[in-house]
């Protein structure tokens, strides 16, 4: 029988940028979409849909795809919430969080992805690599702008 860790994920990473909390929502979404890529730099655009209940979603043209989940919570701009399955195409529920709050110098970006069911010991090992570099890269990306 599972133990309820194995069952389990809970990932939490922050960040400060020194860019304002604008700068660093544009960043985030550019990242979230067609400025998208993996951590060994392939590109991997995906679309959001910047609505309530609006996918977000990796689109391979012609119908086919991967859903990544739905938007459950916007609130530009310093928070989305997203809950679904993600990168993990098995039963699986999911919930990212990314937060954006003003902070002396710039923003802080916090994430947090929580994940119940049985989790790929693959997806498990590098989901906080694959975090770390969404992050690092949305840092670059609002610090260049600003």
């Amino acid at each position: 029988m599972a133990e309820i860790q194995d069952l389990t994920l809970d990932i939490t990473q922050s960040l400060e940028i020194k860019a304002a909390v604008g700068d660093a929502w544009s960043a985030l979404l550019g990242r979230l979409t067609s400025e998208n890529s993996t951590p060994d730099n392939k590109p991997m655009p995906m679309v959001l849909e910047e609505w309530l209940g609006g996918r977000w979603l990796r689109d391979l043209g012609n119908g086919h795809g991967h859903l990544w989940g739905f938007v459950q919570v916007i609130k530009p701009p310093n928070l989305i919430e997203i809950q679904g399955p993600m990168f993990m195409s098995y039963a699986v529920a999911g919930h990212l969080q990314l937060r954006l709050s003003q902070i002396s110098g710039g923003t802080e970006l916090s994430l947090r992805h929580r994940v119940l069911g049985m989790i790929d010991p693959n997806h498990r090992e590098g989901v906080t690599h694959g975090w770390d570099f969404l992050l690092q890269s949305v840092k670059q990306r609002a610090e260049s702008a600003a």
